[in-house]
């Protein structure tokens, strides 16, 4: 696979790993991210992964200029071998569907021509990897959704999702970590926090997490909601 380099600003580097999202691309990205994270170069202030590309942010210097950064970088690369070892966490996200916490289940059945029920079991037994995490803090673009189930974007974005909110964008899913407005179509809710702002990765998914969304009830939602928010 060819790697390329190219600046984004000043002081960042963009390194693309390919122009389409493959198994393939997904491992190198976690293990060029994996590599510069644990490398803990003093220039490096932050890595971004998302689909096919990392971006890594430095402090420019005299003795770190763009060049020097991008042969360094290339120095670590090149040693990367055996991708297929890397083994990527799974991740199971209770989702209550449907009702006060999916207003729009009905409606991505509909368009599909299935049943409620039809679409919380598709969408519970897929095969789901986290390709990114963007747009808001947190927040998981998921591939692997089954096109059964694909709904296009609301025409009007709602002006507040709440947070946890489980949607539906075109072949996509994923989950609003925060609240915040958005166009995605809701079919469920969990009671995760996915958005951990204490913590020292203050994100609960990461790039290459396989997830498995499990259904629960409405009361085993209220419970778990309950519990998480007494010990806060």
């Amino acid at each position: 696979m060819r790697i390329t380099y190219s600046p984004l600003g000043d002081e960042a580097i963009v390194i693309e790993v390919g122009q389409e999202i493959t198994k393939e691309a997904t491992n190198l990205v976690r293990a060029i991210t994996k590599l510069v994270e644990e490398a803990s170069i003093d220039s490096v202030v932050e890595v971004i992964p998302a689909f096919t590309t990392v971006t890594v942010f430095y402090k420019v210097s005299a003795k770190c200029q763009y060049d020097d950064m991008k042969n360094l970088l290339t120095k670590y690369i090149v040693g990367i071998k055996d991708l297929d070892s890397i083994q990527p966490r799974t991740i199971e996200i209770p989702v209550c569907y449907g009702g006060e916490h999916g207003p729009d289940l009905e409606y991505v059945a509909s368009h599909n021509q299935l049943t409620v029920d039809e679409v919380i079991e598709i969408h519970s037994t897929g095969t789901y990897e986290v390709n990114m995490i963007g747009f808001a803090p947190g927040f998981p673009f998921i591939s692997g959704m089954s096109e059964k189930i694909a709904a296009p974007r609301r025409a009007t974005p709602r002006l507040r999702i709440p947070a946890r909110s489980v949607g539906i964008a075109g072949m996509q899913t994923g989950v609003y970590p925060i609240e915040t407005p958005g166009g995605w179509q809701l079919i469920g809710r969990t009671p995760m926090e996915l958005f951990l702002p204490n913590e020292k990765i203050p994100s609960l998914l990461q790039a290459g997490d396989q997830i498995v969304f499990k259904p629960i009830s409405k009361a085993e939602y209220d419970q778990w909601e309950g519990t998480t928010h007494a010990t806060v």
